[in-house]
């Protein structure tokens, strides 16, 4: 027989917690001395212990931890509860990743004040150019937002430019605006330039993207969700040249290899005139 305090430290884990799990019924001690309120444990009660805690770390309640161990829950249930703790599990885990890489560009931002080299930014006229689009909704204009949207539109617009035979004579482009009366949400278009008849019936919109008389521009390098840096350079310039923006500015996908850390992307400010 095992004193409370000794199955503890078998167990690995806390008198308290130990306590605790008598008192709800999960794990009852083997015996409990009379006169002393003693609580002793069997070795064998080890191998309880352990499918507690497995269970309680992945995530169960105690409750169902209780039925579980108790054998109240059918093995093919249980395979249904295992598989969907692992798919919350895999989904937090795929927001932390997402979580960390914001901070982290949030860092490198913080570590670039002021070493932003507002050299790299050029005015330039940006010509006219039609485009076949498609277009959804981001829920504001974080890259946390618009990448979920953009991917998946770009792919299909892809797709459906192969099916109708067509093919595009220049790299992405990526241009928004404000949904109206909406509060942060953005239409996302998703453009690939086209030589097509703008008056034909496609499986797409056929758009003739005006000319930007003066844009403010820089190359951006690395995945987009990086941007921030890159953005920021963008508004430092505009403070220092005294020039406003006119509208959220355009990316130009000049190189998009399946390496998204080498991806060349040129952002494109329209500016506005007088």
């Amino acid at each position: 027989m095992l004193s409370i305090g000794d199955f503890a430290r078998y167990g690995r884990v806390s008198v308290r917690m130990l306590r605790h799990y008598d008192a709800i019924g999960l794990l009852r001690p083997a015996r409990v001395d009379p006169v002393t309120g003693y609580r002793g444990y069997e070795a064998a009660q080890l191998a309880r212990l352990n499918r507690v805690i497995a269970l309680k770390d992945l995530g169960f309640s105690l409750q169902q931890v209780r039925e579980i161990v108790d054998g109240e829950v059918g093995a093919g249930e249980l395979r249904g509860m295992l598989r969907l703790r692992r798919a919350e599990l895999e989904t937090a885990l795929a927001e932390a990743g997402a979580r960390l890489t914001r901070v982290e560009a949030r860092l490198r931002t913080i570590e670039s004040e002021g070493v932003m080299d507002t050299d790299d930014v050029v005015v330039k006229r940006i010509a006219a150019v039609r485009v076949a689009e498609l277009t959804g909704r981001a829920a504001g204009y974080r890259p946390q937002d618009i990448g979920p949207v953009a991917g998946p539109l770009f792919d299909a617009l892809c797709r459906e430019l192969d099916a109708a035979g067509v093919t595009p004579a220049g790299p992405g482009i990526a241009y928004y605006e404000d949904v109206p009366g909406g509060e942060e949400e953005i239409v996302v278009h998703a453009a690939l330039p086209v030589a097509v008849d703008g008056r034909a019936a496609w499986p797409f919109a056929v758009v003739d993207l005006p000319e930007i008389a003066a844009a403010a521009t820089v190359v951006h390098h690395g995945p987009m969700d990086d941007v921030l840096t890159t953005m920021q350079t963008l508004g430092r310039w505009m403070d220092v040249n005294g020039r406003s923006s006119a509208g959220y500015p355009r990316e130009l996908y000049l190189d998009c290899p399946p390496d998204r850390t080498r991806w060349v992307t040129e952002l494109q400010e329209p500016l506005r005139q007088g």
